[in-house]
């Protein structure tokens, strides 16, 4: 992931400006800072969300000045968004919500389909919950489901908005040690929050929205 002098613009207004970042595979990175300063829009950026109205952006290969809107599916295969509102389909269980998503992404074969789930939700301590609905989970654990959605087709990337912002801080710390050890094992995990206390205990780099600039910390 490269930007180099890169403007965002909101409804006509400069959110960002000269943002200058070079991101890479097992990295972890934090975006920091207060509430409206542009973490959000730049994440939607890196997913084809918002355009990119100046400079030079590149995700994956996928030029993002340039990216046509049959491109953004193909993009957003590759990547992995963890919602801070989950976004789950409350009116099927956390299985089906699943496999949903690998069957819009391309998974046929009813079987690879029930052992990629199993071993999501394996790995994010959810193997004995794929029966449940959403409502009859904590929010810790809708996260984790959101988490598991979110790595179903092993992305390079994981973008993740502000996933402890509904928790309480134990269960924000056992997410983010979850996010970390995704990214130990070679993905890029981007991660926005406001909480200070998770980067001194799981130590990342830090880039810090601030006066419609992004500033490495």
């Amino acid at each position: 992931m490269r930007y180099k002098n890169v403007e965002i613009r909101q409804e006509e207004l400069s959110v960002l400006t000269d943002v200058n970042l070079e991101l890479r595979r097992g990295e972890f990175v934090y975006l920091t800072g207060k509430v409206g300063t542009g973490k959000t829009s730049l994440l939607k950026t890196f997913y084809g969300e918002l355009e990119i109205e100046a400079g030079e952006a590149v995700v994956l290969g996928y030029d993002l000045c340039r990216l046509k809107r049959n491109q953004i599916p193909q993009l957003r295969r590759k990547l992995g968004i963890v919602f801070q509102d989950f976004q789950l389909l409350t009116d099927r269980t956390v299985y089906d919500n699943l496999a949903f998503v690998l069957q819009a992404t391309g998974w046929k074969n009813r079987i690879e389909i029930k052992n990629r789930i199993e071993e999501v939700l394996t790995q994010v301590g959810m193997s004995h919950k794929g029966y449940k609905h959403p409502n009859e989970l904590s929010g810790g654990e809708q996260q984790r489901i959101v988490i598991a959605r979110a790595i179903l087709n092993s992305p390079d990337i994981i973008l993740a908005d502000e996933p402890t912002g509904n928790l309480d801080m134990e269960t924000g710390r056992d997410i983010t040690r979850l996010l970390h050890d995704i990214g130990r094992e070679g993905t890029l995990v981007v991660m926005s929050t406001h909480n200070r206390q998770l980067l001194h205990e799981f130590p990342g780099q830090e880039y810090r929205c601030e006066a419609h600039r992004v500033n490495k910390i």
